[in-house]
């Protein structure tokens, strides 16, 4: 492909003659990817800066440079941006064949349920013979291939790279405020947007709610000309959204219990045998759910508008979503006979967590034990609401260690014990080690306690603790092993 197809409308010049005829073989912004005849996109990261490594991409093959800086003297064409992280979007779109508007493209955004909404939907989809690939924060699966993912929402050459190898007919694409915020996205256009709620999150980011909700409203500016946003009404963000999206004409699809809502929650239960009940245009449709909890079935809401805008029958959409296997590390629970039900989870909110503990309680969890951490060199601000809520629903809130990232193992402690300290109302308490906080509750829970244990989900654990496991989950199955392990008895104490 040849340059001036590539850049065109993301320079408002003319390039030579000699230059815009330049044979292109690849796009990448990581000067360690560069080959033979690649562009190479200089972008000033949040780590490192691309106009650094601009040399070393020319020395390993790269034909052209695009940057925003004012750089002079380069042995091969330099093109100068406003904004080269941008612009980046626009070239991969025109490098890889504007990819998104060869497929059905959903894109789910939100604070919580992105993950649950996506596999419930591709579900419905798949078992009604329409493929689906899902680019989402547990894995990317492509043409039925399964791939690690980095990201809930890809890097602007990945993502491309990802929507260009799908033959499948419809993508599902969970999106980040981070990857909105960040271009990751520019250039990919969506035939259905879904909002699902937006909580306290990220502001270590953002700065403010009214900032972070802005980063989630990008999404539905890249709409198709006749797409569709589907939102929940019930949320109080979804409402400003739904007012925004109206007065731009933009077609929308509300869910929730406002009259003015186009499909009416009418009734629900949470616990054994969870169902909502909707109406739409005076017919009523019950959805029956394998997994309990009010979010699980909101979840369940936004997928069903979704997959009813495709040639489905309804009976089909009920059925799928009546028999819904799951995500793994969400919502995702384990009891073994004559003991505790445990729960693991992503959960890493205090909206989430009041999920998940509530969730607990209509259940019927006569002990609810709780056990959490916070996420090093992230958002501050969401520790204390998560710790009262933790405190005020679970009857033991166990603070432990998530990932450190780059703050230190004694700072964190003395933080969780702080938080403990200041915000837990008497039934809290903290156990550094990860593994020994699951142990020590596995050990004290009964047949008919609850053992919630949030925040990773399937993620690997990034430093080493007392147990021999590297996940939430090894660390259940290890421990439930009595053969296995010494207690410590922080219970007996």
């Amino acid at each position: 492909m040849i340059l001036k197809d590539i850049i065109k409308d993301t320079i408002d010049w003319v390039l030579p003659k000699d230059v815009e005829d330049i044979f292109i073989t690849g796009v990448t912004d990581n000067s360690k990817e560069i080959k033979n005849g690649y562009i190479f996109v200089a972008v000033n990261g949040y780590k490192a800066d691309g106009h650094n490594y601009i040399k070393d991409a020319i020395r390993l093959g790269a034909s052209v440079v695009v940057g925003d800086r004012d750089i002079k003297g380069l042995d091969v064409p330099y093109i100068r941006v406003k904004n080269s992280r941008k612009v980046l979007g626009g070239i991969a779109k025109r490098f890889y064949g504007d990819p998104s508007n060869q497929k059905i493209m959903i894109g789910i955004t939100g604070t919580n349920g992105k993950t649950t909404t996506s596999y419930m939907l591709q579900q419905i989809l798949e078992e009604n013979g329409i493929s689906c690939s899902v680019i989402g924060t547990i894995q990317h699966i492509i043409n039925g291939n399964k791939v690690d993912s980095h990201n809930t929402t890809p890097g602007t050459v990945e993502l491309n790279t990802l929507l260009s190898a799908s033959e499948d007919m419809v993508v599902i694409m969970e999106v980040s405020s981070h990857g909105l915020a960040q271009y990751r996205l520019e250039g990919i256009e969506f035939d259905f947007c879904v909002f699902t709620n937006l909580y306290h999150d990220h502001l270590d980011f953002h700065g403010t709610m009214e900032d972070y909700f802005l980063a989630k409203l990008l999404l539905f500016e890249k709409l198709k000309t006749n797409g569709l946003a589907i939102i929940n009404g019930d949320d109080f963000w979804g409402e400003k959204l739904q007012e925004y999206l109206r007065e731009k004409k933009v077609s929308t699809y509300v869910f929730g219990k406002s009259k003015r809502c186009d499909i009416l929650i009418t009734n629900y239960n949470t616990a054994k045998n969870p169902f909502i009940s909707l109406n739409e245009n005076h017919v009523s449709v019950k959805i029956n759910l394998p997994l309990p909890g009010l979010h699980n079935l909101y979840n369940a809401t936004a997928a069903y508008s979704v997959a009813k805008m495709f040639p489905i029958k309804k009976e089909d959409i009920l059925f799928s979503l009546n028999r819904f296997s799951g995500v793994p590390g969400i919502f995702e629970m384990y009891k073994k006979e004559d003991g505790p039900t445990i729960v693991i989870d992503y959960a890493h909110t205090a909206d989430a967590i009041h999920h998940m503990l509530q969730t607990a309680k209509e259940c019927g969890a006569e002990k609810i034990y709780h056990i959490f951490g916070f996420r090093g060199g992230r958002d501050t601000t969401k520790r204390a609401e998560m710790v009262k809520v933790s405190s005020e629903l679970s009857d033991v809130s166990i603070l432990t260690m998530d990932d450190l990232n780059t703050e230190g193992m004694e700072v964190m402690e003395t933080s969780l014990h702080k938080l403990q300290c200041d915000y837990s109302s008497g039934n809290g308490m903290v156990i550094p080690d990860r593994t020994f906080a699951i142990q020590e509750a596995l050990q004290a829970g009964k047949d008919g306690d609850w053992i919630i244990i949030t925040g990773k989900g399937i993620e690997k654990y990034k430093q080493n603790f007392g147990l021999p496991t590297f996940s939430d989950k090894e660390t259940v199955v290890y421990a439930q092993d009595k053969n296995k392990g010494d207690f410590i008895g922080y219970f007996d104490q």
